[in-house]
């Protein structure tokens, strides 16, 4: 099967994505919304960039990012705001390329990673040729909803889909209220393609486990991170345990992580780290114990699967999507991600309650192993994207 894949080229989900894709035997055009590398296991690249990617930050890596984090993270808030207002213009001769490349190539299906502006780009597909949206973490609790076009925008990915593949059952929930009909196909892929498990048993093996207790925050600078929180929360932790050492990935020259490590006098219990490849990133998860992930939105962070698969213990904000994944003093614990009170006593919990860590790490293995293993997921991925192209009336060849 032919799939033109729409998604940033960068990122380590779309990376993933096309390892699953490519394991299954699929011929996969990648089409970049941002400058990239040549992506490992496509067989063919083309850069389209649209909302003004070639100017964001980025936390993944990319050709062309290292110089501009540093001031895209001074004025993130208000670039957001801007992209939110100004990145619609730039879809409709964008989308016209794209709708004139999809003739051109003839895949068998486009799929598109994330709705903003993925989706809204392929919003732009032929009609005679199947789409398949996915919806990422914030798509629809964040994105959706910041402007009246960004609102406008969604609803018309939704309306033209025709499957849907969600991180988090709540999506496929919300999708319905977007616009998108429930009797098309739709599923829920942790993680978006699943965890390579034997894989990453194999790094937990060779990667002894830190003593003192180290904590990682594995998830960057982002609008819907509360970072705030977390650094707030570290003082407290560390009046009771100041041997505790925390690890930040994607944090080194942020201005926001590098005013709080000194406002609050952090410098030698907190590592901002560079950005890290995923190999290395998984190496620090088999250092850490516990894995902080305080967000006001969020789907199925990899993150949170990876930190589980290691036998970190969670602490989360208490949302609904990292509910379907933690319950509460069973597999992981949870905490408003306004309060860094109550952050700081979840992460004391976490360190001294070895029992707790012990229990859950047995658990998220049996939770992983059913739900996010990358050889179920990938034969579910194979089945509905067949099921797509019946649904469409082609008999899609393997």
């Amino acid at each position: 099967m032919h799939i033109l894949l729409i998604a940033d080229g960068r990122s380590p989900i779309a990376q993933n994505w096309i390892r699953t894709l490519k394991a299954l035997n699929h011929q996969v055009t990648l089409v970049s919304t941002y400058p990239c590398e040549f992506v490992e296991g496509t067989d063919a690249l083309i850069e389209l960039p649209i909302a003004f990617a070639g100017a964001s930050g980025s936390q993944a890596g990319g050709k062309g990012q290292s110089g501009r984090r540093s001031l895209v993270a001074r004025f993130r808030p208000l670039l957001q705001t801007v992209r939110w207002r100004l990145a619609p213009g730039t879809l409709p001769a964008a989308g016209r390329k794209l709708a004139k490349l999809v003739r051109q190539i003839k895949p068998d299906i486009v799929h598109s990673l994330r709705i903003p502006y993925e989706g809204m780009l392929a919003s732009y597909t032929p009609a005679e040729v199947p789409l398949i949206v996915s919806t990422w973490g914030n798509d629809l609790t964040l994105h959706a909803q910041a402007t009246p076009r960004m609102t406008q925008l969604t609803r018309r990915v939704l309306q033209r889909a025709d499957a849907l593949i969600a991180d988090c059952n709540r999506d496929l929930r919300l999708a319905a209220a977007w616009g998108f009909d429930d009797a098309k196909p739709a599923m829920v892929v942790a993680g978006n393609g699943g965890l390579n498990l034997a894989a990453l048993d194999t790094v937990a093996a060779e990667t002894p486990r830190a003593e003192p207790v180290q904590i990682i925050n594995a998830r960057g600078m982002r609008s819907y991170v509360r970072n705030d929180t977390f650094f707030q929360a570290i003082p407290l932790v560390l009046e009771k345990y100041p041997q505790v050492r925390f690890v930040c990935p994607s944090m080194q020259g942020q201005p926001e992580a590098e005013g709080w490590i000194a406002s609050l006098g952090l410098e030698k219990n907190v590592s901002l780290m560079p950005y890290i490849t995923p190999d290395q990133l998984h190496r620090e998860f088999a250092r850490s114990s516990i894995a902080v992930s305080i967000t006001t939105h969020d789907g199925t962070p990899i993150t949170l699967l990876e930190a589980m698969a290691f036998g970190c213990l969670p602490v989360c904000g208490d949302i609904e999507a990292i509910r379907e994944w933690i319950t509460p003093g069973v597999n992981g614990l949870l905490a408003d991600s306004t309060d860094f009170h109550a952050v700081a006593e979840a992460i004391k919990l976490a360190i001294e309650n070895g029992e707790l860590r012990r229990k859950a790490a047995l658990r998220n293995r049996e939770i992983l192993s059913e739900r996010a293993e990358v050889g179920k997921v990938s034969y579910a991925v194979d089945m509905f994207y067949r099921k797509v192209g019946f649904v469409e009336g082609k008999e899609l060849a393997s």
